[in-house]
């Protein structure tokens, strides 16, 4: 396997070893492109002044994304019982996993 650098000097194939994958000559040199392009965009970013930016961890304000727990009807019995493989009169039957 021919061995394809990135424009920092990143072995691809390396990156691939480390990531316990193959590639074919054609996917390192596909894959080596768009790491180099990558990289070239992380050395703009890296160019940026960010003197007085607090780091966050998030673009937006997290918060609690659950709803309120509340009170709501749940299936009535013949229609959670309806598409049942098989079942008794008013249970699902399973086979038994425990001898």
């Amino acid at each position: 396997m021919a061995t394809t650098e990135t424009s920092r000097g990143m072995d691809v194939a390396y990156v691939a070893q480390l990531a316990h994958i193959r590639l074919t000559e054609q996917e390192e040199s596909v894959f080596g492109d768009q790491l180099g392009s990558v990289l070239a965009y992380m050395d703009q970013l890296a160019e940026l002044d960010l003197e007085g930016i607090e780091p966050t961890s998030h673009g937006l304000p997290a918060g609690n994304r659950f709803r309120d727990d509340a009170l709501c009807p749940g299936l009535e019995r013949e229609t959670a019982l309806a598409n049942a493989p098989v079942r008794t009169l008013t249970e699902f039957k399973v086979p038994k996993i425990v001898e």
